[in-house]
């Protein structure tokens, strides 16, 4: 792996990335975020040696570099999944380059399904912790110990400054921020109202099918990182619904200035 980021790490360069302070992880539908950037330098997915393609259709596939309220970020907006038929190395492959073009903080946004019953469709969650149904880990390959301890802790996943930060901002800008665990699957299908009912019953109050391989490899480079989902769906086993993606993709848009709102300050006070 070592040798495949070197490539991708001169590639970059070459095209002028440069140091950044903040990598951003955009999720199903939120790409919006994209508008508020200074954009120096962008290179597709495709282009980039040894990166994965996004394959999913509502999502760009293009990784961003430039300046956001006065910070140097790079963005990726379009992410991987498991369910593309990715391993997690492959899944979490960005983080380790954004890692070596040198970001302090890592920021993640998801579509997810709301478990909580106390939360409503379009409203925000900030991830305070996670469960891992995907059955696979980021870190379980030979010579992971070249990149950090083999036993990455993960008593604390999501930095509890970056989280308490955005308390604050939300506050501040009147945003209604909920706060709970998030459940990854694998996917892509969706659940079935026993799922449902099991992933409430272990504790999730959100289910999504991405962000835990990331903060994964994120706890395991020692970067702080939080986590932001956009519930875009009420996952009421009791009165379940077909879902349409297109629904989800609409409510994730309607959201998105919020969670756009969100970064931006946040960002201001780091």
């Amino acid at each position: 792996m070592k040798n495949n980021l070197n490539e991708t790490l001169k590639y970059l360069k070459s095209k002028g990335f440069g140091q950044a302070e903040v990598g951003i992880v955009l999720g199903t539908g939120l790409g919006k975020l994209v508008d508020s950037i200074e954009v120096e330098h962008e290179a597709h997915y495709n282009n980039i040696p040894f990166f994965p393609q996004a394959t999913v259709e509502f999502h760009s596939g293009k990784l961003i570099y430039g300046t956001l309220e006065g910070k140097k970020v790079i963005v990726m907006s379009g992410r991987f999944h498991y369910y593309e038929g990715y391993n997690m190395q492959e899944v979490t492959y960005g983080i380790r380059v954004m890692h070596l073009l040198g970001i302090q903080t890592l920021l993640i946004s998801n579509a997810a399904g709301a478990i909580n019953r106390q939360f409503s469709k379009g409203n925000l969650m900030l991830i305070d912790d996670h469960i891992n149904l995907q059955g696979d880990s980021p870190l379980a390959f030979k010579g992971v110990d070249a990149f950090g301890p083999r036993f990455a802790d993960m008593s604390a996943p999501y930095d509890k400054k970056l989280n308490g930060l955005l308390r604050e901002v939300a506050k501040k800008l009147d945003i209604t921020l909920h706060e709970g665990v998030y459940a990854a699957v694998v996917g892509p299908q969706l659940e079935t109202r026993a799922e449902y009912r099991y992933l409430k019953i272990i504790g999730s109050d959100a289910v999504g099918m991405s962000t835990v391989p990331e903060v994964i490899v994120a706890n395991h480079l020692g970067l702080p990182c939080a986590a932001i989902s956009v519930l875009t769906d009420e996952c009421d086993p009791d009165n379940l619904k077909p879902v349409d993606i297109q629904d989800i993709i609409a409510t994730a848009n309607r959201a998105e200035p919020n969670l756009v709102r969100l970064f931006k300050e946040l960002l201001k006070n780091l």
